[in-house]
């Protein structure tokens, strides 16, 4: 059976002031009018009933969880007692579906991206969840043409030589490149081979997991000493105690990088991780000036810049390019084109005596 796994433990740090520890940015409507964890499950729904989702999310937003996804059975909320990155909680979303159904395939995806084709990321994910299954110890990724170069996403590289006549957007991966610079991503976007890596796979949940024995054998060993206590009163107690001796890694670093056969699926979908206020401005409505506006705002000789206010009047006056962000307590003032550098703002709250900011 299909499973679709849900990734919402995320910070949302370069998302700040809006995005805090307790609010990061899947729980809010940031370009949507539900929450980006609300409208990731209805885009799921035509393919994955609603007791085919799991969510792997942060203990500390359980109540969160809970309020915005009321259909949900408690047992479809996995909570991780603190982030432990992208492998663990794959790994434990994979040990669970396997112990419930031991033929489950299971495609996973972030929580907090926009897809404005869904039309199109339905069909792609139906192809490949039929590749999973039908390329035996296949792991599968989805890649997206690059529009711009961009800086804040990974890349993947095809090998335009060997493509799947039975899955016409299907081509091994040749490498993964984490986030370049921007000399580097113009030449990634150039040579006409290289896709944004979207964070999301497909795979048999027994692939994945002998995959990680391969790949990660420590954070496979302390899934096989936590396994029995899946589904019992035990499990979270345990788990606690596994997380703590698991490794931190990605799955790219851990286990992407590194298997014999991955594919990738060719998608146009209208996609956007919304990964930082430079993207909210390419996705929203502009005024003949190409400003975004919302808020009490006033602007005089402006131009190109994303303006959110909350309840000060802001006035901007011959400046362009500006991103302007006020929350109740903080006001972030960016370049537009450096927003991606926020998470350097969060990590200086983090090391001084701001805590109340986080």
């Amino acid at each position: 059976m299909n499973y679709a796994v849900i990734m919402a433990g995320g910070s949302g740090t370069r998302f700040w002031p809006v995005s805090r520890f307790n609010t990061p940015k899947q729980f809010l409507a940031i370009a949507e009018k539900k929450t980006m964890i609300q409208s990731t499950v209805d885009r799921l729904l035509p393919v994955f009933p609603m007791a085919n989702i799991l969510i792997i999310g942060n203990k500390v937003h359980e109540s969160l969880l809970r309020e915005q996804l009321p259909d949900l059975n408690p047992d479809q909320i996995i909570l991780e007692p603190f982030g432990r990155n992208t492998a663990a909680a794959i790994a434990l979303a994979a040990a669970i579906l396997k112990k419930k159904d031991p033929e489950a395939t299971m495609l996973v995806i972030p929580s907090d991206q926009i897809i404005k084709n869904e039309t199109r990321f339905l069909e792609i994910v139906r192809e490949g969840l039929a590749l999973a299954v039908n390329e035996k110890h296949a792991l599968v990724t989805i890649g997206l043409k690059p529009v711009r170069p961009e800086t804040g996403y990974g890349y993947i590289q095809v090998d335009e030589d060997f493509h799947l006549d039975n899955f016409p957007n299907a081509y091994q991966v040749k490498t993964f490149a984490e986030k370049p610079n921007y000399d580097t991503a113009v030449r990634f976007c150039s040579s006409g081979d290289f896709l944004w890596n979207s964070g999301m796979f497909i795979w048999k949940a027994d692939t994945i997991l002998e995959e990680l024995q391969r790949h990660l054998p420590d954070l496979s060993f302390e899934l096989d000493a936590l396994n029995p206590s899946i589904g019992t009163d035990n499990f979270y107690p345990h788990l606690a105690e596994a997380y703590n001796r698991m490794p931190n890694i990605s799955i790219d670093y851990g286990v992407m990088e590194k298997a014999d056969l991955v594919f990738v699926l060719k998608a146009d979908l209208g996609w956007s991780d919304v990964g930082s206020w430079d993207e909210v401005c390419n996705l929203s409505d502009k005024d003949e000036n190409g400003n975004s506006v919302e808020g009490n705002v006033l602007l005089a000789s402006t131009s190109n810049s994303l303006v959110r206010g909350k309840e000060k009047l802001i006035a901007l006056v011959g400046v362009e390019d500006i991103i302007v962000i006020e929350t109740e307590d903080s006001i972030l003032i960016c370049k537009k084109g450096q927003s991606q550098q926020v998470k350097n703002i969060v990590d200086q709250l983090k090391m001084g005596d701001y805590a109340g900011y986080l």
